[in-house]
């Protein structure tokens, strides 16, 4: 992937900050506008952008958990916040309040809904990171089979040459004689009405 300084340097600005807004649209879901879904998505913009910039290892690097290990301790969370009520004879999704006072922060107030949208989080970026996870190493090896034209392209077959050492897309379609693309005729091309009846 070709090294880009702008792009690296704006990544690396960008990347923690948009972290930061996501864990803050996550905590104020439940008294404002936000939650885990929204800060799920925000995160997952700047997971693309660290993809962007260093492709599929770069994304691997930051989250040392496996994608589907994050996406199924995320359901895991939500599910059980769900049904806990239910087992202390509440209603399903059931939600409590609890106040605190701590020193030098005033009022801190909590709910159940937290960690159902703290799995809700948890959900989207796992299912961002399986998405890269699963395209992103064949993005890289397509691009490395394509090289540059040294010579400029005398039709679109010609436009994208493969590697010497890889066999020519020529060879992986065989048209033989009886090809109906190839045998058209050129006038039913031109006439519209060729091969019809006409009325």
């Amino acid at each position: 992937m070709k090294y880009s300084l702008i792009l690296d340097v704006s990544v690396r600005v960008l990347y923690p900050s948009i972290i930061v807004l996501s864990l803050y649209f996550l905590f104020a879901g439940h008294n404002q506008p936000g939650g885990g879904f929204v800060g799920g998505l925000t995160a997952a913009g700047a997971i693309s952008l660290r993809y962007v910039n260093g492709g599929v290892d770069a994304v691997r690097r930051s989250f040392r958990l496996e994608p589907w290990t994050i996406l199924g301790s995320g359901l895991a969370l939500s599910v059980g916040t769900a049904i806990f009520p239910m087992l202390l004879g509440g209603a399903i999704l059931e939600h409590g309040t609890l106040k605190m006072h701590p020193p030098l922060l005033g009022e801190v107030k909590a709910t159940s809904a937290l960690p159902f949208d703290l799995g809700v989080y948890a959900i989207v970026i796992g299912l961002v990171l399986m998405i890269f996870e699963a395209f992103g190493d064949d993005l890289d090896a397509e691009l490395d089979m394509i090289e540059a034209p040294t010579v400029p392209a005398t039709s679109v077959r010609e436009e994208y040459r493969p590697l010497t050492q890889h066999s020519p897309a020529s060879a992986w379609h065989d048209h033989g004689d009886d090809d109906p693309v190839r045998n058209l005729d050129d006038r039913d091309l031109d006439d519209p009405h060729h091969g019809g009846t006409d009325s």
